[in-house]
């Protein structure tokens, strides 16, 4: 397993500058074919013309609950986006562009990592902490020069909320099965792929240094969802994603405390609504501080642990 400060250099043709620009421009194309699918798709199903499509579209974005919209039509719509914007378009920079292969994401085997059972106790150890960060990140205001922008920004944010408040209320368990696939399992692959399997290997290989490829691929992936509000507290998870990629040296770990993350959230959304807990995990109310640095001193401890074990294997 390589170092924590050396990029792998094993690879007979490193990533260039160029190729990044030709990744960015698969995901731009790839967000282009899969709305294009989508609207051959609706076209066929609803026997819509492709302006009745577009206001469809745009109506059940604004206002889900109320568009009469099938929910596991939605679903499907999330899932079609995703893969077009992320994986897809990532696995075939990465074979094509790179000739490379899936095991080449890795530098050593998943059997071989140590503590592999304690990567969902990190990111659940994690969640009080980076509660608590949402909340002041949620409370930041720009200046008021930027007024316009800012409301711009909580407007979007609103609208957001209102989809994910939508396709996170769960009536049978095949709604929970689905949205653990779409919200949770396709994410955790397509966007470690992206964001850890390729961009910070990169970055890290073209900088020198792996803890700037951790933090550059962190903003990166926090700025692609466009949620402001939310901006800093997924950057830190993309962080924690990543430095448990580097010390694991094993994709599918990266991928386990994304699914776990998002996973652990939908499966407590549910049980809540189903009365079977009284926590509720989508709660406004403050994180208490004490409890945000006992998850910080909790989830620093873990992470300590988990790079040294791993460290004596290499």
């Amino acid at each position: 397993m390589q170092s924590i400060h050396t990029p792998d250099r094993s690879v007979s043709r490193p990533p260039t500058i160029g190729g990044l620009i030709m990744l960015l421009g698969f995901v731009l194309m790839g967000g282009v074919v899969s709305t294009l699918i989508l609207l051959g798709i609706l076209l066929i199903a609803k026997g819509m013309t492709v302006a009745e499509v577009q206001a469809y579209l745009l109506h059940i974005s604004l206002n889900p609950s109320a568009s009469g919209g099938n929910w596991y039509e939605l679903m499907g719509i999330q899932a079609i986006n995703h893969l077009g914007t992320f994986l897809l378009p990532a696995l075939l920079y990465w074979y094509v562009i790179e000739h490379r292969t899936w095991k080449q994401f890795s530098a050593r085997p998943l059997w071989a990592v140590v503590g592999l059972s304690l990567v969902g106790l990190i990111v659940i150890a994690f969640m009080p902490f980076d509660g608590l960060v949402i909340e002041w990140n949620q409370h930041l205001h720009l200046p008021e020069t930027m007024a316009p922008l800012e409301k711009w920004i909580r407007d979007k944010e609103t609208s957001l909320e209102g989809i994910t408040k939508y396709l996170t209320t769960f009536n049978t368990t095949g709604q929970l099965i689905t949205a653990l696939l779409v919200i949770a399992v396709i994410p955790a692959i397509g966007e470690e792929v992206l964001f850890r399997g390729i961009l910070q290997r990169n970055v890290s290989y073209w900088s020198g240094n792996v803890h700037v490829g951790i933090w550059v691929a962190a903003i990166l992936f926090s700025a692609i969802h466009v949620q402001f509000l939310g901006f800093f507290p997924r950057m830190l998870l993309g962080a924690l994603f990543g430095y448990l990629y580097v010390w694991s040296g094993n994709l599918w770990v990266s991928i386990l405390a994304h699914f776990v993350n998002n996973g652990f959230t939908v499966l407590m959304v549910y049980l809540h609504q189903q009365k079977v807990t009284s926590v509720d995990i989508e709660s406004s109310e403050s994180v208490p501080v004490w409890g945000a640095l006992i998850s910080l001193a909790l989830t620093t401890g873990l992470l300590i642990y988990f790079r040294r074990v791993n460290k004596v294997q290499t």
